[in-house]
Formats: structure tokens, C-alpha cells, sequence
């Protein structure tokens, strides 16, 4: 079973056995939904695997963070999402969960 993204935010880093969207995630909250160092480790995750519904979702959300929200836009379109909250914060909780069911990559 794959580790809780809601409950290992107090680790120095991701659990191994969480999936690569959620790794990414679990990045940008222990940064704060911040730009960062936490922000740029999700961004090479995001990255890496662009192109795939998941990890563009996440890369949607990143640019929501840095108030780039054309950017954002593009990469909600790709992943075939909107934006379904209202703030930050509830966005980053509503993508959490889910991809909690996401398999790993």
C-alpha cells in the first residue's frame, strides 16, 4: 500500500512507494504551495513525464502557484481539467486526493 500523501508531510522527503504526481505534490505543500526549492523539485518530477494527464494536472497547479495562470491554463487544458476550487490550497487538496488512487508510475 502506498504511503498517505496527507500524512507524511512531516518526512524529509516523499515516501519511495508514492507515485511520481503525488511525489510532486507532496513537494509543493512542504514548500508552502510556494516558489521554491520544494517547487523546482516538483517541476523536474512534472517534467520528466510531461504529457501525461497526471503529472500535467500537477504542472497546472505549479503554474496556479507562480500566478501564471495562462500557463496554468494551457497545462489544465492538456491534462483536460478546469480548475475546480477556488484557491490554491483547496486545489492542491482536491488533486491529492484524486490521485491518491493514481498508479504508480
Amino acid at each position: 500500500m502506498a504511503s498517505d500523501i496527507f500524512t507524511s508531510l512531516d518526512w524529509s522527503e516523499p515516501p519511495k512507494d508514492m507515485s511520481k504526481p503525488l511525489q510532486a505534490l507532496w513537494w509543493l505543500k512542504k514548500g508552502g504551495l510556494r516558489v521554491g526549492p520544494e517547487w523546482e523539485q516538483a517541476h523536474i518530477i512534472v517534467q520528466a513525464m510531461e504529457g501525461v494527464q497526471q503529472f500535467d494536472w500537477v504542472h497546472a497547479l505549479m503554474h496556479w502557484i507562480e500566478a501564471d495562470m495562462g500557463n496554468a491554463d494551457y497545462w489544465y487544458r492538456r491534462a483536460g481539467k478546469r480548475r475546480a476550487t477556488a484557491s490554491v490550497s483547496q486545489e492542491w487538496e482536491h488533486i491529492a486526493a484524486a490521485l491518491s488512487e493514481v498508479t504508480r508510475h
